[in-house]
């Protein structure tokens, strides 16, 4: 199982809307509402930036905008250690990643977000001893849309893709998928963007990770 983190396995928007407002408040713009950001999410750090700049109107020049990501990765690893991150699973994940192994299937988180805030995340909310990789958006040399990092992924865990299935929220997870020659499930909460997840064009549909057993058809 290869897991999508933003929008699929957790709901990070008001870690993500904290920590970036804390940035741009440092370079006098102006902070940004949580639904709005909600729509940047799902491509790594520095698009996000480059977003806020656009929803905004400002121009980012090259050193504005190293300042902007930088100070963005500072305020967002403070969260976790500082006990202000309040991203959880969305119902259903916790429940269905356990059944998910029991079942005796690998998995491995594969995220655009940089590998230590995804361990941070997975071992704050005690996810980590069903994960077996996790492949963030600085581990490879490309990010998802890419399917290097789902690749990647595989090799890490040592199963054939013929026998994975890829889970996400967006299009960025779908055409990472598509490339990759793995199976893509969607789930119709996701952040995909501002975009409907229900529109993706995925292999299949799931409202809840509770109902992944029975559409891999596993005995749990």
């Amino acid at each position: 199982m290869l897991y999508d983190l933003d929008g699929t396995l957790l709901d990070t928007a008001a870690d993500i809307t904290l920590a970036l407002n804390r940035a741009l408040a440092e370079q006098g713009w102006d902070a940004m509402e949580e639904g709005d950001i909600r729509h940047m999410i799902g491509r790594g750090g520095p698009l996000l930036v480059e977003r806020a700049a656009q929803a905004q109107r400002r121009e980012l020049d090259q050193r504005t905008r190293a300042v902007l990501v930088e100070r963005f990765f500072h305020h967002y690893g403070l969260l976790e250690p500082t006990h202000q991150a309040v991203a959880q699973p969305y119902p259903g994940v916790v429940e269905g990643v356990k059944r998910l192994n029991a079942a005796g299937l690998r998995s491995a988180v594969v995220t655009n977000k940089q590998h230590r805030f995804a361990v941070d995340l997975l071992q704050r909310l005690d996810l980590s001893r069903y994960i077996d990789v996790v492949v963030g958006g600085d581990t490879c040399e490309r990010r998802k849309p890419d399917p290097q990092p789902l690749l990647f992924a595989c090799e890490s865990m040592r199963v054939d893709k013929s026998k994975v299935v890829s889970i996400g929220d967006s299009t960025n997870d779908v055409q990472a998928a598509r490339a990759a020659e793995i199976p893509i499930v969607c789930v119709t909460y996701g952040y995909n963007e501002g975009q409907d997840p229900r529109a993706l064009p995925c292999d299949a549909f799931i409202d809840s990770f509770t109902e992944l057993p029975a559409l891999l058809r596993l005995k749990t």
